[in-house]
């Protein structure tokens, strides 16, 4: 074989080594573009010495670029080329145009040829005005006439051409027109559209063009041959190599499982978009990935202007080898000039190899992924076309796809058999191009083992062809996606695998919503064991988005679904594949969603790797706690929370975790906090109980803050954050106790051996949670009954030498909540409350024992009932603070035996007595009342301390005794009320004090609002009016001031009838009376609680009759008062008196018009009774009807 002429011109001139780069604008300043034109048409001829212009006498018969794309070697040649090659070869000093040669293409009608020569100068970035031109203009390729060309002039030899789909082609050429049936005139509008279109396209890929140019050329160029000729110097980055770099980066990230590392990556990066490589620089050619680059890094590449698409299909070694050249040749030496373009041309030629295998590689990948499918054995022969292909298989493109395109024909052609041999001849090929690729030997042998199926040949001498054509008309159809997937039959578990990973994204959206948590495990297995990590990702990301709203039993399976993967994959494909798919939805718009992925995260915490677990979940729940506004996905991601507690081991997390609790406690949402409570709390005290921080760090910072608080709230308390740090504070205590149980001293000989007493169900508070259980925090039920056993004696019978953890309680714990407690605002009845119940619940969770011999102990030191600890004016008024309410009310009530009620008795009675005696204020004493009335249970025993102040001989503690009425007599049974409170008020009043008698009204007032039994009710109205009536009390301005006041209080709920007819007279009565009070401060003082008792009353609805005889004249008494003592109240008694008047003017005109709509009712209702008795007299007689309605003459 003869050595092509073209491969020795083409290892001496590159014809696209045509660069822009400042070395070469430096060597060839003054480079010229030759082009010339025929002087006979116009159009653009060859230079004078071109031996491809062929003579005018001649048909072209010479193609001027080889499309010979698969003999690199030049074989198949023809003359022409082989002429054309030596006449280059005679002068090789002169170099062709490239406006030459496009002038000769167009020319000789080689639109094809043309039409590739005009991409690749495209590609190169040399595009030509001339074929830019010639192909732009739709009239180049329309026709006048009917008749179709001809057949060697434009179809060329191959036929009809393809429409192309690239934006340099031939768009506006529709062949479809030159048909054999006829003259089909095509829209003149769709040629219209397509040429505006292409220039819309050319217009685009000129602006990125100029976009990249400015990108490269934003540094200074002095600046950058500064770096060039100090190589040790580093040139600084430029933008458009950052967004490449990072690009590739991310690439690579993605390519190798890193989802969690590009999601960082793209985020530190988000002024770029990393889904499209346009973004990084308009028009610039993608470079490989990082591996290529690492694998060619001792090899230099080449520059980025030089490369051009692989798809292309550019063959260097067919092209002459000045066919490019713009310009003269250089005089330069030729023997050192062509050896350097021929070391440059090969490294080029090597680069496009390269970076053809890489994608040969894939497409193998892909192909194999599909041969592992075909397991069916036959009987037939493998084609011999397949053996002649696999031998080229290494060596170039067209080798390879001939080999994919004779099997393929093979699969389809016979429809009895696919041959087995498929799978080993693939299985070479994918050894060939990826030899890393390991294959499935389990597969393999399972094929090898299952016998060949065997079909019944009939004697019959069709032949192959015929038989085909007559299967054909056989109702199959395997062109479609579906017609595949049936065609083929899986017969391993691993074709099952690929075969739902392809079928399952298009069934699930066919299937309905209210049945599609159905698909769940299907989705799960086949997400579990496919092979493909990009398919693992979409059946997953099918899973999260199965239900647009998933209600609680659909997220339960799901979440079921998921614990079940995360169990059989292992952590490392859990943080992998199932954590991004949690991270994509975070924020989704629906609540359902992100509510499943703050369950999903407490679910999957037992399976994720430690270091993720404590970061990256972390992370993203303290986010949604944060930002979500949904409380149902808050009150998730607490629970989460609490799962994440059980599992962290980072000590370091430990102030992040408590300034979670904090964040939490404080949340709005009632649903939120009681999560807290319910999960947060008791795993994040389980993870300090593990520290040993639980008294050392936690309950003492939330201490800290409590105090902190009163101090700042001395005037103005905030009530709500008291709670939330008192709450927090309560829900330690199950799991204080059972630290003090685990380091107790007879710890070690807790044993479950022999019979074990139940614990009673009363021992302990009702926990809020399981998790708040002290028998769960211990283990069992069983193994805190053996220690509560222990406990007991051990307080009772040995102390608490040696026992550090219940000493920090009674020894620090106590006396600094004892010392908040006295600091405390008594008049708070919220904070009372609270500390009562936190009391209550430490003393029951410690026990009686406990409560007896070291709370109240302490509690008793300081309340020292005698009248030296109530003298405040030495600051010693310790029983007047809120120490007294929560002591009795947290502390005495913990227990319900004779010997604690009789306790609490004593107590409340001597703090009554020294209360009074020392003239105290009673806030203290108020508080416990109303903290135990509240609970009926207590009504008794308070009426037995209330009867002993009745009894006293101090008419002081008489006076407290009917103060503390009022506060019992609320919520009372009414039978109690008549039985007790009632005779002991009566009592009260017979005394022989004044002082006695009127601190009995405020209770009488709320018997009168609470009480609805008649006779009860007449005996205080009795009692009320002797005080109203008998003269003695005439003057009593107290007395007065104190029914003035009852009255204002009780009368918008007292029962209608007492108002009417007893309190408005009454006050009436008394305002009146205020008119001729001679003493002006008295006077005042009972205007002022005559103004407060109308202003309540006149929100009543107030009868006409005493509207006029009795309010209107009170109002007009008091505001005679007012004109001399406070003109400011008068105006509003002035316009309530207004009010009033026109309410009564109004209701008497609605009674005038309601009398006359009476009357007319009346009388309508007459003419309607006699014209119904006429009726009844007619018969159905029409004449007889008719005359009814006849005017009388």
């Amino acid at each position: 074989m003869a050595k092509n002429p073209f491969s020795a011109k083409m290892a001496s001139v590159n014809p696209f080594n045509l660069s822009d780069s400042e070395e070469e604008a430096d060597r060839r300043p003054n480079e010229t573009i030759d082009t010339q034109k025929s002087p006979s048409d116009g159009a653009p001829g060859p230079s004078p010495g071109n031996p491809f212009s062929p003579p005018a006498d001649t048909e072209p018969r010479t193609l001027l670029l080889s499309s010979n794309r698969t003999s690199p070697s030049g074989e198949g040649s023809g003359s022409g080329s082989t002429a054309a090659t030596s006449a280059m070869a005679a002068t090789a000093e002169t170099r062709i145009s490239v406006d030459g040669i496009a002038a000769q293409l167009i020319r000789d009608q080689y639109i094809l040829t043309a039409l590739e020569f005009h991409t690749e100068l495209l590609e190169a970035g040399r595009e030509l005005p001339r074929l830019r031109d010639y192909f732009s203009n739709p009239g180049n390729f329309e026709r006048q006439s009917g008749t179709p060309p001809a057949k060697d002039q434009v179809l060329g030899p191959g036929g009809p051409m393809h429409r192309a789909g690239s934006i340099s082609t031939l768009d506006s050429l529709d062949f479809a027109r030159y048909s054999d049936d006829g003259n089909r005139e095509s829209d003149e509008r769709v040629a219209v559209l397509e040429f505006e279109l292409r220039k819309a396209k050319e217009t685009i890929q000129a602006l990125r063009a100029n976009l990249t140019q400015a990108a490269e050329s934003e540094g200074p160029s002095q600046e950058r041959k500064n770096f060039k000729s100090s190589p040790e110097i580093q040139e600084s980055i430029r933008p458009l190599e950052k967004r490449a770099l990072n690009f590739l980066v991310n690439e690579y990230l993605l390519k190798n499982e890193c989802k969690l590392s590009s999601i960082t990556f793209s985020d530190e990066n988000d002024d770029q978009d990393f889904e499209l490589w346009d973004d990084v620089g308009l028009n610039t050619p993608k470079p490989p990935d990082l591996l290529m680059l690492y694998r060619n890094c001792g090899a230099p590449l080449p520059s980025p202007r030089d490369m051009v698409n692989v798809s292309v299909g550019v063959e260097f070694a067919d092209l002459p080898g000045n066919c490019t050249a713009q310009e003269p040749p250089k005089k330069l030496d030729l023997s050192h000039q062509q050896q350097k373009e021929v070391i440059q041309e090969l490294e080029y030629q090597i680069s496009l190899l390269n970076n053809e295998k890489q994608s040969l590689a894939e497409q193998m990948k892909k192909l194999q992924s599909e041969i592992q499918t075909l397991k069916r054995t036959v009987s037939s022969p493998l084609p011999a076309t397949l053996d002649m292909g696999s031998h080229h298989t290494s060596n170039t493109a067209a080798s390879s796809s001939s080999i994919t395109t004779t099997t393929n024909t093979t699969s389809s052609t016979n429809p009895l058999s696919v041959s087995s041999t498929d799978n080993n001849q693939y299985l070479d090929i994918r050894g060939v191009s990826e030899p890393e690729t390991v294959t499935h030997p389990q597969s393999l042998n399972t094929l090898k083992s299952r016998p060949p199926v065997q079909f019944a040949q009939p004697n019959r001498k069709l032949s192959p062809a015929f038989q085909q054509a007559l299967l054909s008309f056989c109702r199959t159809c395997s062109d479609s996606r579906l017609g595949a997937e049936v065609s083929r039959i899986a017969d391993s578990e691993e074709s099952v695998l690929l075969m739902l990973g392809r079928c399952l994204p298009h069934i699930v959206p066919n299937v309905l919503l209210a049945k599609r948590e159905e698909l769940i495990p299907l989705i799960l297995c086949t997400a579990c064991l496919h092979p493909e990590p990009k398919e693992r990702d979409q059946l997953l990301h099918i899973l999260f988005n199965l239900i647009k709203r998933p209600d609680d039993e659909q997220r339960q399976m799901i979440l079921t679904g998921c614990v079940a993967f995360a169990r059989h994959v292992g952590p490392t494909r859990v943080e992998a594949e199932l954590l991004p798919q949690c991270w994509e939805q975070i924020n989704h718009k629906y609540p359902e969603r992100r509510l499943l992925v703050a369950e999903s995260c407490g679910a999957l915490a037992p399976y994720l790797p430690k270091e993720i677990r404590s970061s990256l979940v972390l992370s993203m729940l303290q986010q949604m706690l944060a930002e979500d506004k949904a409380d149902m996905v808050r009150e998730a991601v607490i629970k989460s929370l609490g799962i994440i507690m059980g599992y962290i081991d980072d000590s370091d997390k430990y102030s992040q975790g408590f300034e979670l609790m904090l964040l939490s406690l404080g949340d709005p949402s009632e649903r939120v906090v009681g999560a807290v409570h319910q999960v947060f709390i008791p795993a994040f005290a389980a993870w300090t109980t593990e520290l040993g921080t639980l008294q050392s760090s936690l309950i003492p910072s939330l201490l800290a803050r409590i105090e902190k608080l009163l101090m700042q709230g001395e005037h103005v308390l905030d009530e709500h954050k008291l709670h939330m740090f008192l709450s927090g504070l309560q829900s330690l205590i199950p799991p204080l106790f059972a630290v003090v149980l685990q380091n107790a001293p007879f710890t070690s000989r807790a044993k479950l051996n022999g019979e074990i007493p139940t614990i009673e169900v009363t021992r302990f508070p009702r926990p809020a949670s399981p998790l708040q259980d002290v028998a769960t925090i211990i283990g069992s039920r069983e193994m805190l009954s053996a220690l509560l056993l222990l406990y007991d004696y051990q307080l009772e019978h040995e102390g608490t030498t040696g026992w550090d953890s219940l000493l920090w309680v009674v020894n620090q714990l106590l006396p600094q909540l004892i010392e908040i407690v006295g600091r405390i605002n008594v008049t708070s009845s919220t904070c009372v409350h609270e500390f009562s119940r936190f009391f209550w619940r430490l003393c029951r969770t410690f026990g009686k024992i406990f409560t007896n011999t070291k709370v109240k102990p302490q509690f008793q030191e300081i309340l020292r009932l005698s009248e030296e600890n109530v003298d405040t004016s030495t600051g010693n008024d310790i029983l007047t603070k809120a120490t007294v309410p929560i002591y009795a009310t947290g502390v005495l009530t913990c227990y319900n035996q004779d010997e604690d009620r009789k306790l609490l008795v004593g107590f409340l009675e001597d703090v009554m007595t020294t209360l009074s005696l020392s003239h105290a204020p009673l806030d203290s004493l108020k508080a416990a009342f109303v903290e135990l009335g509240a609970n009926p249970v207590y009504h008794e025993l308070l009426l037995t301390v209330l009867w002993y102040g009745v009894v006293h001989t101090s008419a002081l503690v008489r006076c407290t005794a009917a103060r503390m009425f009022e506060l019992v007599l609320r919520g009372m049974s009414e039978a109690l009320v008549d039985r007790r409170a009632a005779p002991a008020l009566i009592t009260l009043c017979s005394g022989p004090e004044f002082s006695v008698r009127i601190s009995t009204i405020p209770a009488f007032g709320t018997i009168m609002e609470t009480v609805t039994q008649k006779e009860l009710l007449e005996r205080v109205k009795m009692q009320l009016a002797s005080f109203l009536e008998d003269p003695q009390y005439q003057d009593q301005h107290s007395l007065h001031m104190e029914i003035i006041r009852t009255f204002g209080r009780v009368g918008p709920n007292a029962e209608p009838r007492f108002r009417d007819e007893f309190v408005l007279p009454h006050l009436h009565k008394l305002a009146l009376a205020n008119n001729s009070q001679a003493v002006e401060s008295k006077r005042i003082d009972i205007a002022t609680q005559l103004f407060e008792a109308y202003s309540a009353l006149s929100c009543c609805f107030i009868s006409e009759e005493v509207m006029v005889n009795h309010f209107l004249p009170g109002l007009r008494c008091l505001r005679a008062d007012m004109e001399q003592l406070s003109p400011e109240h008068e105006v509003i008694l002035s316009s309530m008196i207004k009010e009033c008047e026109i309410k009564v003017e109004n209701r008497g005109m609605a009674d005038a018009q309601g009398s006359m709509s009476i009357a007319s009712s009346l009388v309508g209702e007459d003419a309607k009774t006699k014209f119904l008795s006429k009726m009844g007299q007619l018969t159905t007689s029409g004449a007889m009807l008719a005359n009814v309605f006849q005017r009388k003459k």
